[in-house]
């Protein structure tokens, strides 16, 4: 029983969530729609309205966002199955244990990283509309309050998206009104780019890279559904709806002000009203980016030390660390470094999908443990073809021209170890008469046995 009620109060960070601790979709696609509609969004619309016209923002929009929704459904239906966050789900799709736990430091770090940036960005807003605060008071009040919330997990984070999902968007609608209405939407829909002009593949680029981390971090929200239905439901309803109504409305700002600077055009034309905007935007994403990042190190101290930790200590150390170095401004300088081992999130995507749908190597021991509601007994250490498949993804979403980049990655290491994967199995599969199972070599063989 006092495991239990640690696991209910860690929100089960180490464990399958039980079907008592489920939630209705509509609670988990409120919290995804607060992910997709974040403020982040309205920066990557004003950029494409800033280099393309309305209606090739429209293909580029359309087209990152059904790549990215194949992605997140696949990663979510995996989540809701079994029960797990990405970085536990990786121990058994393709990674093996200590694969998962570096997937588990990209994800912690990389999510750690933006807690702290946009805690900065909201700091920066609060200051410029209360001149008499400075910048770090609030980055201290904004990272106290996402970390408190964050600390208390699911239900809590469910209720603040309740709260601040409709505020943003009544804020955002009366703030883009304000914004548009001296203008014209017939002139704003016909008018041509404003700023240096962007390809249509540039474009489709900025919008799959934007959520890539977003979509890996998908089985963290999607295990507390009931069923896959609820994934499809929830993806389709809040992505479609996140990137076209909070995109293109930036598009269309971005015409009328001619500018891409999308915090000036909000918070000048709507003064108290954008800066709350800005607000409630980076309240009902940030607290996310926390709450997978100590996720992420759970699982990771976990294997290395095998020590487990409490996800709400992991939570408060981490938030006290971001919130620090976004209070004292040093968090600004690590963007650039965020932007570049980004590059490392899409192919671990390409990995999960490959092993736990294609591949399946371990999708019988998966079954069985789930049918009893545990975790898989064993397994391997380290699978090397996905480290080899990580690895390869990577570079052709980085030096790769041709394409989507983000997507590049996905694939590259999606076909490889979809591919490679297959060939294994089949040579290892035994003949008839002996009783050692595939799995079980392939066990032996990971972990040197």
């Amino acid at each position: 029983m006092k495991k239990a009620e640690e696991d209910r109060l860690d929100d089960y960070a180490l464990t399958r969530v039980p079907d008592e601790a489920r939630h209705s979709w509509v609670s988990v696609a409120v919290q995804r729609f607060g992910q997709v509609s974040s403020f982040q969004q309205f920066l990557l619309g004003a950029v494409l309205g800033f280099g393309m016209d309305f209606t090739d923002a429209v293909i580029a929009i359309t087209v990152g966002s059904v790549m990215l929704e194949v992605i997140t459904i696949l990663l979510g239906i995996a989540g809701v199955r079994e029960g797990l966050s990405v970085s536990m789900l990786a121990r058994w799709s393709g990674f093996g244990r200590k694969g998962s736990a570096l997937v588990g430091l990209l994800i912690a770090f990389s999510l750690a990283g933006w807690f702290g940036v946009q805690n900065g960005v909201f700091a920066q807003g609060m200051h410029d509309l209360s001149s008499g605060t400075p910048e770090w008071a609030w980055a201290l009040i904004g990272g106290v309050v996402i970390t408190a919330i964050t600390v208390y997990g699911f239900t809590i984070m469910a209720w603040t998206a309740y709260l601040t999902v409709p505020a943003f968007l009544i804020l955002a609608g009366y703030s883009v009104v304000d914004a548009l209405s001296d203008h014209a939407i017939g002139d704003l829909l016909s008018s041509p780019p404003p700023g240096p002009a962007l390809s249509l593949a540039e474009g489709t680029t900025l919008v799959s890279g934007a959520f890539i981390l977003g979509a890996l971090m998908t089985p963290d929200m999607t295990r507390f559904n009931r069923r896959p239905s609820d994934v499809v439901k929830q993806t389709l309803i809040s992505v479609t709806l996140g990137e076209y109504l909070i995109g293109l409305t930036a598009v269309l700002l971005a015409h009328a002000a001619q500018s891409s600077d999308i915090v000036g055009i909000i918070t000048s034309s709507s003064g108290v009203l954008g800066t709350l905007v800005l607000a409630t935007a980076i309240l009902k994403i940030n607290d996310w980016n926390l709450y997978s990042s100590s996720l992420g190190l759970v699982n990771s101290i976990d294997v290395l030390f095998g020590r487990r930790v409490s996800r709400r200590v992991v939570t408060v150390v981490i938030g006290a660390g971001g919130t620090a170095l976004s209070a004292v401004g040093i968090v600004d300088d690590f963007t650039d470094f965020l932007e570049t081992i980004g590059v490392l999130a899409p192919p671990v995507a390409g990995v999960i999908i490959a092993e736990y749908f294609l591949v399946r190597r371990f999708r019988t021991e998966l079954d069985r443990a789930r049918a009893s509601g545990t975790l898989p007994a064993g397994g391997a250490d380290w699978m090397p073809l996905s480290l080899v498949c990580w690895a390869s993804g990577a570079l052709v979403g980085e030096y790769v021209d041709a394409g989507i980049p983000a997507i590049n990655s996905v694939v590259t290491a999606l076909v490889l170890y979809a591919v490679v994967g297959k060939l294994v199995a089949a040579r290892r599969t035994p003949p008839i008469g002996n009783t050692r199972s595939p799995l079980t070599e392939v066990n032996m063989t990971q972990s040197g046995g």
